[in-house]
């Protein structure tokens, strides 16, 4: 015990026993501060679950990393965007959270049938997809709908239509099914977007149809966007080009996706078109392509056809961008 005997010749009076337990205490001491300077020695970090990290990436929305590494104004496509007859957009990276192009992104405005994503996802996440649905006369009330009174449907394929073409109908019959009444619904819709961090919306009824005080901005559709297509389940909806609804009864609805950019649109995987007086035509979109996935919010376009090409147009700059990004990032 070579330490023990150091220690003697410093406190002759301790004896034997006593010098061993500082010899220890010593030993101790310096174990601890070596793990520690090692990270060893500290707590754990807590891990978060997949819905913080959810969460966390849908609220990352980053305008000034791009701006380190590529000069937008000089990306093939640019000049195009202030020809555009959308009144507001947002465009974002998916992964990364990096705003590409915006205008007017966090202002209010009226969002159409852009609101059936709220009430697909509720429905996803609160309903049982094997329920039986009826379209019964307190939920029949747009009657330009595909369904009609006296329909059933499983509450799975009722969802898919309503996402599939629009079905004004269909979604208060979800919206009733779910809440035990329409005015319940909205309140978890309003609670959702509250979730969300969705700070400039507001739901009034379960479509979109005409409501001063259902409105949203394209900075809050997008995050809503965003979390939506982290659900499986509902991705595989709103990407679903073509498909036979089947009713209880035996008969079945042909229904071919609303978005022309799911048919049209190299790499587009969803998400959901809306139209009404009111906003204009609008489309919530996201494409895939060589590795990046850009998600899309456009609002209040001139016309049916413009919503699409406008789209397409700035997905396409918004594709060049990232690109040129990524071969920056790596110099």
């Amino acid at each position: 015990m070579l330490y023990v005997e150091k220690i003697s010749t410093f406190a002759p009076d301790l004896g034997y026993l006593g010098m061993k337990k500082i010899y220890y205490a010593i030993l101790t001491m310096m174990l601890v501060t070596g793990l520690a300077s090692c990270g060893l020695g500290k707590e754990p970090e807590p891990q978060k679950s997949p819905e913080e990290i959810r969460l966390e990436e849908i609220n990352r929305m980053d305008t000034v990393e791009l701006l380190m590494r590529v000069n937008p104004d000089t990306i093939e496509g640019h000049s195009k965007l202030d020809s555009l007859s959308a009144d507001a957009w947002m465009l974002i990276d998916d992964s990364a959270g990096i705003v590409i192009s915006a205008k007017n992104a966090y202002c209010k405005r009226y969002m159409a049938s852009i609101t059936k994503m709220m009430t697909g996802l509720l429905a996803l996440e609160k309903g049982t997809m094997n329920d039986t649905i009826e379209i019964t006369e307190d939920v029949y009330i747009n009657k330009d709908s595909r369904v009609r009174l006296g329909n059933a449907f499983t509450m799975g394929d009722l969802i898919t239509e309503m996402m599939m073409i629009s079905d004004n109908d269909a979604a208060y019959a979800l919206a009733k099914h779910v809440a035990g009444d329409t005015l319940a619904f909205y309140d978890l819709m309003n609670r959702k977007a509250m979730y969300l961090g969705m700070d400039s919306t507001h739901f009034a009824n379960p479509n979109g149809m005409p409501n001063d005080n259902n409105y949203s901005s394209a900075a809050d559709l997008v995050k809503l966007a965003r979390y939506c297509m982290r659900d499986s389940a509902f991705a595989a909806i709103v990407g679903t080009a073509e498909k036979q609804i089947p009713m209880l009864d035996g008969r079945h609805l042909d229904c071919r996706n609303s978005n022309a950019l799911i048919h049209t649109y190299e790499g587009c995987t969803g998400i959901k078109t809306g139209f009404t007086r009111q906003a204009g035509y609008c489309l919530a979109s996201q494409a895939t392509r060589d590795g990046i996935t850009l998600t899309l919010v456009l609002l209040n376009s001139r016309s049916f056809k413009s919503r699409f090409v406008e789209s397409a147009a700035i997905l396409d700059y918004g594709f060049r961008v990232m690109k040129a990004y990524k071969r920056n990032s790596k110099c």
